[in-house]
């Protein structure tokens, strides 16, 4: 296909592929060849809109200032996407355009510039094609994609930046968890509060995610279920996915929020739902809800839902002291008829009615 935006590639003298083990592929250890890098200065005589030409270039260390504005002010926003191999050879950015309308969301919400949508477009395509021998073929491996843009201006003073670099890598992954999750409800610690930036792809929701989550590794769960700031009642979302409860043969997830990712696999997952004839509701669960289905054995199912973790189950929820453990999974649970559905549209097993997929090659 024709590309709009012109990009300069440098190839890396040696490839690392030889170094991977394909068919043990442990998440975010490998990294492909190369990357892709794109300036942006306010000032700088470049292109009318600010943003330099593009290039792929091998991948290799960044070299910035000490007093570089993302270091210190948290002006750092990423994006995580996937490429499948389909079963005829091609490649398959899936919902690339979803994932860039998230990134510029995130981005205008942490005051950063944007990158055209062609160079974010562009730049995924022709970054894939240099690497495309690193797209794995596997029923759960992909080519992991990680769009990010720091604040690069160096001055300490705080302030919005006026020099960015947008940044592409990839690396083939299997997916995140290898076997279902256990998970506590966090009522003491909070992920993100109303009118914060708990809905941007922002470096700083993790961070601060990191010691809560640590606390609750070592009393033997996997993962926290994130509850509101306010009353640190209502479930939000977990680690790094959403969730999503089956309660009375329905699947409820939270709604979207301030303080809620807009996960694409979420929303992914529930018009796929909605599809194949399951209820759908987007509400509040509290954490009393969840108490009670389970006391009264109407909670048959809990997932996540995220594009590292695809569709994760989640095996028992630990709530005030207590562990509850969900039903035993089997290939007819919910979750995994909609991880087939899904799967199945990705590789160009079924039709893809809803133009989710973005052929490379």
């Amino acid at each position: 296909m024709e590309l709009l935006t012109e990009i300069a590639v440098r190839k890396a003298a040696h490839s690392k592929i030889k170094e991977v083990n394909f068919d043990e592929l442990e998440f975010g250890k490998y990294v492909s060849d190369h990357m892709l890098v794109c300036d942006y200065s306010v000032t700088a005589p470049m292109a009318d809109n600010g943003w330099d030409q593009p290039m792929v270039v091998p991948f290799s260390n960044l070299s910035l200032s000490p007093a570089a504005l993302a270091l210190h002010y948290g002006q750092t926003v990423f994006e995580g996407m996937k490429a499948f191999r389909m079963q005829d050879g091609r490649i398959n950015i899936f919902r690339m355009e979803r994932h860039y309308e998230r990134f510029a969301r995130s981005l205008q919400r942490m005051c950063m510039a944007i990158p055209p949508r062609e160079i974010f477009v562009d730049g995924l395509v022709k970054l894939i094609e240099v690497d495309q021998a690193w797209v794995p073929d596997g029923s759960d491996a992909a080519l992991y994609l990680r769009p990010f843009m720091y604040a690069s201006e160096a001055k300490f003073g705080i302030k919005i930046a006026d020099e960015y670099r947008f940044v592409i890598f990839t690396g083939p992954v299997n997916e995140l968890f290898s076997r279902p999750l256990r998970v506590k409800v966090e009522t003491e610690y909070v992920r993100a509060a109303k009118g914060g930036t708990g809905a941007a792809k922002c470096g700083g929701n993790y961070g601060g995610a990191l010691f809560p989550t640590r606390l609750a590794r070592e009393m033997g769960y996997d993962q926290v279920l994130w509850t509101d700031a306010k009353e640190n009642r209502f479930i939000e979302e977990s680690g790094s996915m959403n969730v999503m409860f089956v309660i009375n043969d329905t699947i409820i997830t939270p709604p979207l929020s301030d303080s809620i990712l807009d996960g694409v696999t979420r929303d992914t997952l529930l018009v796929l739902a909605e599809e194949m004839g399951y209820a759908v509701a987007e509400r509040p669960v509290s954490v009393e809800e969840l108490e009670e289905a389970f006391e009264k054995k109407t909670i048959t199912e809990a997932f996540g839902a995220g594009t590292a973790a695809v569709v994760a189950p989640i095996q028992m929820i630990g709530i005030n002291g207590n562990d509850y453990t969900l039903p035993a999974y089997g290939k007819q649970s919910l979750h995994e008829t909609l991880k087939r559905k899904l799967h199945a549209i990705r590789t160009g097993r079924e039709e893809d009615k809803y133009g989710w997929n973005y052929i490379v090659g």
